[in-house]
């Protein structure tokens, strides 16, 4: 049997979970303007995921081993050390787009930054449009 998503879209207020959990008065600020950049660039109202991620949009995925469910196109978390991006789709294009973001570190999935001054807002929003596309080329999306 395959096992149930742990990070789920929720009915949880946005403003609410950064008013109550970000106690950084400039960490709030950025969350408020990821928030407004990512839903210009998204298209999509913010909806929180799970306990703490803000994600745009969402599409269904289904592996051959038959595990499906459904995630975030792009999102953030306001963790308390660092913001993590989910912006990021492995793909040329976006490789080449890393090099010119700024200061920020990367993990598996997702990008680490400490501050929205920190990066180039024009290469996030050129890798949040292409994971987008890429998303809507690849997977069974909810638009």
């Amino acid at each position: 049997m395959a096992k149930a998503n742990k990070t789920n879209e929720t009915e949880v207020s946005v403003t609410e979970f950064i008013n109550s959990y970000v106690d950084n008065e400039q960490k709030k600020a950025d969350s408020f303007q990821l928030i407004k950049l990512m839903s210009e660039w998204s298209g999509f109202s913010p909806k929180m995921w799970g306990p703490t991620i803000i994600g745009f949009g969402s599409y269904h995925y289904k592996y051959a081993s038959g595990h499906e469910g459904d995630n975030l196109i792009i999102g953030f978390s306001p963790r308390k050390a660092e913001f993590s991006l989910y912006v990021y789709s492995p793909t040329e294009e976006n490789n080449s787009l890393l090099n010119d973001l700024g200061k920020f570190k990367m993990g598996k999935a997702c990008i680490y930054i400490k501050k929205l001054s920190d990066i180039n807002i024009e290469i996030l929003e050129k890798l949040c449009k292409s994971t987008i596309a890429n998303s809507k080329e690849n997977q069974e999306n909810t638009f």
